[in-house]
């Protein structure tokens, strides 16, 4: 197998600050003066604001970081007498709130994994999780917060893998993906100087995190990036627009993020107009294409903000690029330049050298999958790991996505995979032959549309639909269905030609 031809983009025009930046011999760009771990940044914030706000729940608790520090370790206490040792996986299954925070920050106290578990996993889903990271201890949603006398591993380090996140691929089965301490402040520096975070924000720092936890977004580039600033995340359990708007005069929000797909709904709202949104200094958004008159309707609606749009994977920590503010409406198709510790590439797909597949490395990139060394291999090569996006960069050095080569839908920020939802219809009644498409729409950005075949037999939408509900999480389930009447069109290789599919299917209207 021949190396791919790699090209990196220039910098010469990225607006990203790279001081403090080294490459060692593995070509991998580091920060020099990162904490230890993400143990020893907590423990830096309780040394310095104790009683300074850190996590708020919304309609929950409320906690400093010395009480964030001090519940924490009861926890790490009560997993360790649970037979929890360093390297261990614990499942964190919590809904999004203060459980889950003190579950993730106690886990890492025992030294052990966090598995980010997404809670809208059927079943089936769940247990392949649990197996496939081999959990000592699952944190289920209505198990008690282990308690137990306070405890703090000793020694942990950058290479030291702190959490798990599983993500979906053209397997059809999600892969875990090893964090380690180093990625997880690396992303966050990386966050904090594309948004120009000041260092010394503080308390004055305040995120509204509206997506999940268990994404990389939430924890990682909103959560994690509050704790490196001394600010507070405040959580929505559950996203509730009005709630959401109310929340941003009175817990004072200055920083927020969520996919492109709810700013637009807000600002539909009637209230959004007397909503005080003045205190609003970062606005985020990314997961899903978004239109320049959205963009722009936001930079209109957030006067005192500063919008961003931000674009990674789950084997990079979160973030990879970013577009800032400036360029946000004339270059809207942009998902930006490169972070500043990480490099980028493209390995061209024909003469052009600037189109072809993006290839990242860097500290926040992970260099392997939970137990799957084949897997491993065909994706990272010689230290660049292979993201499966078709890419084009323009003079300047921003990356535009063209095309998604593992076939991933992506609704409202949600990752889907076809074969996960293709692997689903199959087993359901009556249909023989299945082919699952992106459908575009203007709110989510993208919906599941699924071409069943059943030959002779009837197929009855409302069984296969009932099948699907079963097996795959709620987002997951086919919102278009069409009936071919004739077998998909296949490839010589036995392959569905999705091309011709996307050419010739009329979805007509949505199923719910």
């Amino acid at each position: 197998m021949s190396t791919p031809t790699v090209i990196e983009i220039t910098r010469e025009h990225n607006p990203f600050p790279r001081d403090g930046i080294w490459t060692g011999a593995d070509g991998i760009p580091r920060y020099q003066d990162l904490p230890d771990s993400l143990v020893a940044l907590l423990e830096s914030q309780v040394d310095v604001r104790p009683d300074a706000e850190a996590v708020v729940e919304l309609g929950g608790d409320r906690l400093t970081y010395q009480q964030l520090w001090d519940r924490a370790a009861r926890v790490a206490g009560g997993l360790r007498a649970a037979g929890v040792e360093r390297g261990d996986r614990v499942a964190v299954r919590y809904p999004a709130g203060v459980n889950w925070v003190l579950a993730f920050w106690g886990t890492l106290m025992t030294g052990g994994i966090a598995v980010a578990v997404n809670t809208r996993s059927s079943a089936p889903e769940v247990e392949f999780v649990l197996k496939d990271a081999g959990v000592t201890v699952d944190l289920a949603p209505q198990a008690a917060l282990p308690d137990g006398e306070a405890y703090v591993e000793a020694g942990l380090g950058h290479a030291d893998v702190a959490a798990m996140f599983y993500t979906s691929g053209t397997t059809g089965h999600p892969k875990g993906v090893p964090t380690t301490h180093e990625a997880f402040l690396t992303n966050a520096q990386n966050m904090a100087r594309c948004l120009g975070i000041p260092a010394d924000i503080g308390p004055e720092l305040r995120t509204l995190i509206s997506v999940p936890l268990f994404h990389v977004t939430g924890c990682n580039s909103q959560l994690l990036v509050a704790t490196q600033a001394g600010g507070a995340s405040v959580i929505m359990p559950v996203l509730d627009q009005p709630a959401l708007l109310a929340s941003l005069a009175t817990e004072r929000i200055t920083f927020m993020v969520t996919v492109p797909a709810v700013y637009a709904l807000l600002l539909r709202r009637p209230d959004f107009a007397g909503t005080d949104v003045s205190g609003v200094r970062w606005v985020g958004y990314g997961g899903a294409p978004i239109a320049a008159s959205l963009v722009r309707s936001l930079q209109e609606a957030f006067p005192s903000g500063r919008v961003f749009n931000g674009y990674g994977m789950t084997e990079t920590a979160s973030i990879m690029t970013v577009l800032p503010h400036d360029d946000a409406v004339d270059h809207a198709d942009s998902v930006g330049y490169a972070v500043p510790s990480v490099d980028l590439a493209i390995v061209p797909s024909g003469a052009d050298p600037a189109l072809g597949e993006l290839v990242a490395r860097g500290a926040n990139v992970t260099s392997s999958y939970w137990e799957r060394p084949e897997t491993t291999a065909e994706t990272i090569i010689d230290g660049w790991l292979h993201t499966g996006d078709v890419v084009r960069v323009d003079p300047a050095g921003r990356v535009h996505i063209v095309d998604r080569t593992k076939d991933i839908i992506i609704r409202g920020g949600e990752n889907i995979s076809s074969i996960e939802v293709e692997i689903a219809l199959i087993g359901a009644p009556g249909v023989l032959e299945a082919a699952v498409l992106a459908v575009p729409d203007d709110v989510m950005g993208e919906k599941v549309g699924a071409v069943v075949y059943g030959g002779e037999e009837t197929v009855d939408v409302d069984k296969v639909l009932a099948h699907c509900r079963e097996q795959l999480a709620d987002f997951k389930v086919p919102q278009y269905i069409c009936v071919a009447s004739v077998p998909l069109p296949r490839n010589a290789g036995g392959k569905v030609v999705k091309a011709r599919l996307r050419e010739s299917v009329e979805w007509g209207a949505p199923l719910r």
